[in-house]
């Protein structure tokens, strides 16, 4: 009977480092003896600002998990206040402090992807451009070149692409080009913001309170 024993590699056990010894970068044991007073103080340094910066994100990522669950356990009751059906957070929603100085604003924005489509609509624009070059207002042009230049993560910007839809030109392609912008956006997900503001009393300005929980959704 052939062998039907798993042979698959087992991960390679942790090297235990002896006292007085460091890893570099790649991987080798260095005595301590034989490292810089200020390569150990950076080491010593960096190993306690991380320490710091672990546990506070992970209490924020509690905070953002805690925070959703209440607001999502406020709209629960209100749902049945009302008699309306179970869903979930579709919208923008805010709450406000009884004492308008407290308040806490919950943004779902669309993640949005391009298809193929986009591609044709910056040919399109090019071939209007191109013509419109000498007649067309200078700011037109500035905004219909800068709007497809991708980034240094070679995306191109989707506040700039959108923009484009809000100018209106009498012209077939640039109709057909808006059209395409259109086809083109994909909507791939969502992403969620919560924001917290604060003001000493009802008629003052609302300030932010900096806690950035976009990153944890």
């Amino acid at each position: 009977m052939t062998d039907q024993t798993n042979t698959a590699t087992a991960p390679a056990p942790a090297v235990a480092i002896p006292p007085g010894y460091r890893p570099d970068a790649k991987g080798r044991l260095v005595p301590e003896s034989q490292i810089r007073p200020q390569d150990l103080l950076e080491d010593q340094t960096v190993g306690k600002i991380l320490g710091y910066a672990e546990e506070l994100s992970e209490q924020i990522a509690r905070f953002g998990a805690h925070t959703m669950e209440d607001v999502d356990a406020f709209l629960a009751i209100l749902r049945e206040q009302y008699g309306a059906s179970r869903g979930g957070r579709k919208g923008n929603i805010t709450l406000t402090s009884y004492d308008g100085t407290r308040r806490v604003t919950v943004q779902v924005a669309d993640r949005i992807a391009w298809g193929p489509e986009l591609q044709v609509a910056r040919d399109l624009v090019d071939e209007c451009v191109g013509e419109w070059a000498e007649g067309a207002r200078s700011e037109i042009r500035t905004l219909v070149q800068h709007a497809f230049q991708p980034d240094k993560q070679g995306e191109v910007s989707r506040e700039a692409v959108l923009a484009l839809r809000r100018i209106e030109i009498d012209d077939p392609r640039w109709k057909k080009a808006i059209a395409a912008i259109g086809d083109a956006i994909r909507v791939v997900g969502s992403k969620t913001y919560v924001r917290f503001y604060r003001r000493a009393r009802p008629d003052a300005r609302w300030e932010a309170v900096p806690i950035d929980l976009a990153s944890l959704s």
